[in-house]
């Protein structure tokens, strides 16, 4: 079995997201604020992904969210521009 994975935040960290979490304007980077927040209070992963917010996760999701923030801080809780879908065509060199 593997151990518990622990994160130990800072009171300033822990303060930012808490602030993040209540006030942040995309739903999903409060999720992830608060998410990290269950898991340094002491919650596994697991627990965490599956009974603690409002949407299922997987563990590993809650885990890559843990080490984005922790490696850049709340630019870590952002989902990075170049994400997604990328467009069929683009209109301006389209010659139709």
């Amino acid at each position: 079995m593997s151990r518990p994975y622990k994160v130990v935040l800072t009171t300033e960290q822990q303060t930012e997201l808490e602030r993040i979490r209540d006030h942040h304007p995309q739903p999903y980077v409060r999720e992830r604020a608060a998410a990290i927040l269950k898991v340094a209070e002491g919650q596994s992963i697991r627990q965490v992904a599956l009974c603690s917010l409002l949407k299922r996760r997987e563990p590993e999701t809650i885990k890559s969210w843990i080490v984005g923030y922790l490696a850049a801080g709340p630019a870590g809780l952002l989902v990075q521009s170049g994400r997604g879908r990328k467009p069929a065509f683009s209109p301006s060199t389209w010659d139709g």
